[in-house]
């Protein structure tokens, strides 16, 4: 798969709600108030991911000083194991390190086995564990890397 790689703003908050729903369908989604309200704030990169016109998903992104947390990665379930979640990973590290973040983390449920492979092979490492982090009670892994 070969995607296209593109900022978003506050702009494509509503798009951005959509993907998110479908991307973790039956678990904790935001919707496009939520968006527009973090990517209103300082220090935000949201990057989407096409396929010509269609979205296939998008990572947001926020640093702080020298740090960034990885908010969310969300790939339709259609677009899964085809290089569009390592394209947006990469893509948002690289807004990061513009940023001048040096250190990135991120939590990821104890429940996400794909995901976790995902950023085990992109770099990141495990730093630590929140115990029912999710609404549902389940654990998160926390992850990091350097940039």
């Amino acid at each position: 798969m070969s995607a296209d790689i593109l900022a978003a703003g506050p702009e494509s908050s509503e798009l951005l709600a959509a993907l998110h729903a479908k991307a973790f369908d039956g678990g904790e989604v935001w919707d496009a108030a939520a968006f527009e309200a973090l990517l209103a704030g300082p220090g935000m990169d949201a990057v989407i991911a096409r396929e010509g016109e269609a979205p296939l998903g998008f990572i947001l992104m926020r640093t702080i000083a020298d740090e960034a947390e990885m908010l969310t990665l969300a790939v339709l379930p259609s677009a899964r194991r085809a290089g569009a979640g390592r394209a947006l990973v990469k893509a948002g590290l690289e807004a990061a390190q513009r940023r001048g973040a040096a250190n990135a983390f991120l939590e990821v449920s104890v429940n996400n086995a794909a995901a976790i492979a995902l950023y085990r092979t992109t770099g990141w490492n495990e730093a630590g564990h929140r115990t029912r982090y999710y609404r549902d009670g389940s654990d998160a892994l926390v992850m990091s890397r350097s940039l």
